[in-house]
């Protein structure tokens, strides 16, 4: 009679989570990446993922950055549902970090003909060192994200008093 009814917690869906994280991870980091292109940090247009798609004149034109920038976060959702689907249960920053520079490592090296129509490093260190670093954190909100969701004990353990 004096028992506490155990309270739990809904299991998060994954599915729906990756969804939510890739949108906000496209959003704010496609923004990001736009912003440096716009300052000059990067050459890389905002629409690279568009290039087999739209011709690279149409790219240059606010209306093909903003097709890149939407391309991006398309991009950012895959991304998410594949890392939440196969690394969810892994702890801490790193592997989010590693899984950014894996996809740079995709796009800017394997992928650099297609997508930059140019082999790699051809490049002004500046944007490959920007293009990196953008990548890396980009990876590292996914990763975090998923791991501080789904291995968090503190949010699904009623008996400490926490939510």
């Amino acid at each position: 009679m004096g028992k506490v009814a155990e309270q739990h917690k809904p299991m998060t869906n994954p599915l729906f989570f990756a969804i939510e994280t890739g949108f906000f991870a496209g959003l704010i980091w496609g923004g990001v990446r736009w912003l440096f292109y716009a300052i000059h940090f990067t050459k890389v247009v905002p629409g690279f993922l568009g290039e087999p798609f739209f011709k690279h004149k149409f790219l240059l034109t606010t209306a093909g950055q903003l097709a890149g920038y939407l391309l991006f976060i398309g991009f950012s959702v895959l991304c998410a549902i594949l890392y939440t689907l196969l690394l969810r249960k892994v702890k801490g920053p790193w592997l989010g970090m590693v899984y950014g520079v894996l996809w740079w490592a995709i796009l800017f090296l394997t992928l650099s003909w297609p997508l930059l129509r140019q082999p790699p490093f051809r490049l002004p260190w500046n944007t490959v060192i920007t293009e990196f670093c953008v990548f890396l954190l980009w990876g590292l909100f996914i990763g975090y994200t998923a791991a501080n969701e789904f291995t968090d004990e503190r949010k699904r353990d009623a008996s400490t008093g926490m939510a």
